[in-house]
């Protein structure tokens, strides 16, 4: 029975992705240490490898589509690369210098996070409304590679950010077509989370049972979600979406 739960929570938190775009980080791993009492630090790697898995069908098929951005997903690598590793690197020491106290710092990072995600969700749409009406640029890739190291430091961390946070920081710099956004920002996830993936894996953050039943519910889920997208009021959903994890981060940072 707990194995058929574990699909079906994979087949929400795709559909959830599917529908709103909202990243795999912020959906699942609350559910992880919440609902399935995972050790957060598990969760974390779990997640990031859940993310990983889940994002290379979408970033193959905008590869494809030519709505990726090379050059700035080599410049965001730069930075996301190391900046994970930074990441890991500060949990591994940790975790060696405080044993499981590492688990209550990656909660109270995360709750902080489920707030600051959300509260960037809520204005998004009116920054890329205002953003649009300006001319294409292309800034300084050295600040690109900065947004890359901010982003897989927190990653790293928590396995939160490589979607939504990104995409934030990069309107700041950017202002392609909202899809070659999104392509480019997909592709560079699957870079980010594939190596933070692999670098939790060596240091046995990884549940592979767990992340394979959730994956097998969350790719029919992704399909699901995708059709619906153009069926549902998104506004709506996106609103009750920020306030379950505005709530989620708050549970987190005073439990």
């Amino acid at each position: 029975m707990l194995i058929v739960a574990k699909i079906v929570l994979g087949f929400l938190v795709g559909t959830l992705i599917g529908m709103t775009g909202v990243g795999g980080g912020v959906l699942l791993l609350p559910i992880l240490i919440f609902a399935l009492h995972v050790p957060p630090i598990v969760g974390v790697g779990s997640d990031a490898l859940f993310n990983f898995l889940t994002k290379l069908g979408s970033g193959y098929v905008h590869l494809r589509k030519g709505t990726v951005r090379k050059k700035l997903v080599a410049g965001l690598a730069m930075g996301s690369i190391p900046g994970s590793l930074l990441g890991v690197g500060l949990l591994r020491s940790l975790r060696l210098a405080y044993g499981n106290g590492v688990n209550t710092f990656i909660t109270t990072t995360v709750g902080i996070l489920l707030i600051l995600v959300p509260t960037l969700m809520m204005f998004q749409s009116q920054i890329e409304e205002r953003i649009s009406q300006r001319p294409p640029t292309m800034k300084s890739m050295i600040g690109v590679g900065a947004i890359g190291l901010l982003a897989g430091f927190l990653v790293g961390m928590t396995s939160v950010g490589s979607g939504s946070i990104i995409m934030m920081l990069l309107l700041l710099f950017y202002s392609f077509s909202p899809k070659v956004m999104v392509g480019t920002d997909i592709v560079h996830a699957v870079v980010l989370t594939g190596v933070t993936s692999l670098l939790h894996f060596r240091m046995g953050n990884v549940d592979l049972p767990l992340v394979s039943l959730l994956v097998i519910g969350s790719i029919p889920g992704g399909v699901l979600g995708s059709h619906l997208s153009t069926r549902m009021p998104l506004p709506w959903l996106r609103r009750l979406l920020c306030a379950v994890l505005l709530a989620t981060g708050a549970r987190m940072l005073w439990a």
